[in-house]
């Protein structure tokens, strides 16, 4: 479920960035005061109603234990992310393309930054999350097999030998040419060989698991952005919609 939830919402993110640069074919000057063009403006921003009421209702204690009990939060969440997903795309088609008021201009942009920022923080961050998960778990497998292969290895002076002969880029090449490894089956499966075969995927692992830790803390600061443009997308769009009702609607 989680993974058709990811590809529909993916699918909705490229058809708005598609309808945004519809501008490029089309343009509509009047059709943003038409009764059409009105309808959906209106469902729009009655679609961006909808995370803000899940926002509150997560913040506010006794108002979430009083939602829960019909709707569980992870249904608030899904319509929270498929409202603020519809929401630009129907303020799209509501523009006809004309982008000619500054304040219709921010709007617009506002909700796509909005929509990006939350599906970035969403699937991308929560893939680069469960991804570092399996490299740790990967991680503390070939540590457990490094510390076992690692006592054999101490144990026997020949496996040593071994690792003083290879170890280190220049005696690596000299040790291939003194110990012929594919044709000795005892040195093809000697513990020395397997203790750095381990060592060296353990190394490849702990930087890769560093990496995505730097991407997560750089990701993790997401939900402050998204919260910061949110809040400048609602006033916005609330002078937008005032400003439509001060200047009335065209096709009453």
């Amino acid at each position: 479920m989680r993974e058709r939830e990811r590809l529909v919402v993916g699918g909705l993110v490229v058809l708005m960035l598609l309808l945004w640069l519809g501008f490029l074919l089309h343009r509509s000057p009047r059709f943003p005061g038409s009764f059409e063009g009105s309808m959906l403006g209106i469902a729009a921003a009655a679609l961006m109603g909808v995370p803000l009421a899940y926002v509150v209702v997560k913040r506010i204690g006794p108002l979430r234990r009083r939602v829960t009990k019909k709707v569980s939060l992870r249904t608030l969440l899904a319509w929270h992310i498929y409202a603020g997903i519809l929401a630009p795309i129907l303020a799209l088609l509501h523009t006809g393309h004309r982008f000619e008021s500054p304040l219709g201009i921010a709007l617009i942009a506002f909700m796509l930054v909005v929509a990006l920022s939350g599906f970035v923080g969403r699937y991308l961050l929560r893939m680069v999350g469960e991804e570092a998960k399996e490299r740790r778990a990967m991680r503390d497998a070939l540590r457990s097999e490094y510390d076992q292969v690692a006592e054999l290895v101490q144990s026997s002076p020949n496996q040593m030998a071994i690792i003083s002969a290879i170890s280190g880029p220049i005696r690596s090449r000299l040790g291939r040419i003194f110990f012929d490894f594919k044709s000795d089956p005892n040195l093809a499966g000697a513990p020395a060989l397997r203790a750095l075969r381990v060592a060296d995927a353990l190394a490849d692992v702990e930087y890769a698991v560093g990496t995505q830790e730097t991407i997560k803390r750089w990701f993790s600061r997401w939900l402050r952005l998204h919260i910061a443009l949110s809040f400048m997308l609602y006033v916005f769009l609330t002078a937008h919609v005032a400003l439509e009702l001060n200047l009335g609607l065209r096709w009453l």
